[in-house]
């Protein structure tokens, strides 16, 4: 049976492949956290990887806090570029496939169309520029890799944007949330499915691609919507990105294109919509 080993399989996406992993019974699945595997250790990983007889490896470890990461950038550099190229480096000499997790941050968010994977990348925050360096060192030393940048993460698990929404929603009479930022967000149960669907098909195409779920939104649409869907009456206010100071640049334009994956591994993509209100409906229960 071929094993998965799955990193960062306490954050949303690690514990979103835990929910869906009975469902692929051809795989035995390992998961592991900071806590059983230190990425940053590589001889650890090297180990680990042998003495389990792993055959795939999804990573979805990061540090992901972007705002900290102006303060933190060499702990920050550790996790999404060093333990990146750890991994990649033992992946390819015990002939393992890899699937790592990127971001839509990688982009400046100057663009007006959606981004595609050929196009330059051009971070601007200390989060953005560990994820780039974490990508060019995976494809120096696991060619064979294949990368997957998403943008606006959610799901049921862990905080998140949806989470702090809902909380805030239920707090407030009303709600400022900047309109001038614009992508698409991404429920974490539609990316895991996505992931499992490429390593349980009989097609590994290396290279980078782009997923998110379909369709465009601003940071006040998708809280509008959120709202909406989980029944909440507070009024929310459209503010521009300059009413709300932040340390850390965010992309204005951050719509990933997803032909390649699309037509590469035949996924459908739901609206973000569908899985915003699924996701609701399990927060709910």
């Amino acid at each position: 049976m071929n094993k998965i080993l799955v990193t960062g399989a306490h954050g949303q996406l690690g514990n979103e492949i835990q929910q869906i992993a009975g469902d692929f019974t051809l795989f035995d699945f390992i998961f592991t956290d900071i806590d059983s595997l230190d990425l940053c250790d590589k001889q650890a990983i090297t180990n680990f990887i042998a003495a389990n007889n792993i055959h795939f490896i999804i990573n979805c470890a990061a540090y992901t806090a972007v705002d900290k990461a102006e303060e933190e950038a060499a702990l920050c550099y550790s996790i999404n570029k060093d333990a990146v190229r750890y991994l990649g480096e033992a992946a390819a000499a015990q002939q393992v496939k890899l699937i790592h997790i990127s971001t839509d941050y990688v982009f400046d968010g100057t663009n007006h169309t959606p981004y595609t994977e050929t196009e330059a990348i051009c971070p601007q925050s200390t989060y953005g520029k560990s994820k780039a360096e974490g990508e060019k060192a995976l494809m120096s030393v696991c060619p064979e890799a294949i990368i997957i940048r998403t943008s606006w993460l959610y799901s049921g698990y862990g905080n998140n944007f949806v989470k702090t929404m809902i909380k805030l929603g239920q707090e407030r009479d009303t709600l400022g949330v900047i309109f001038d930022q614009i992508g698409t967000p991404t429920y974490a149960a539609d990316l895991a499915k996505a992931i499992m669907q490429i390593i349980s098909g009989d097609k590994w195409q290396k290279g980078i691609y782009h997923f998110s779920n379909e369709g465009v939104a601003s940071w006040y649409d998708f809280t509008k919507a959120i709202h909406e869907l989980h029944g909440i009456a507070c009024l929310v206010r459209p503010i521009e990105t300059k009413d709300f100071p932040s340390k850390t640049p965010r992309p204005a334009y951050s719509v990933l294109n997803k032909n390649k994956i699309k037509s590469t591994f035949s996924l459908e993509i739901p609206y973000w919509r569908d899985g915003l209100e699924r996701c609701i409906n399990k927060l709910k229960a």
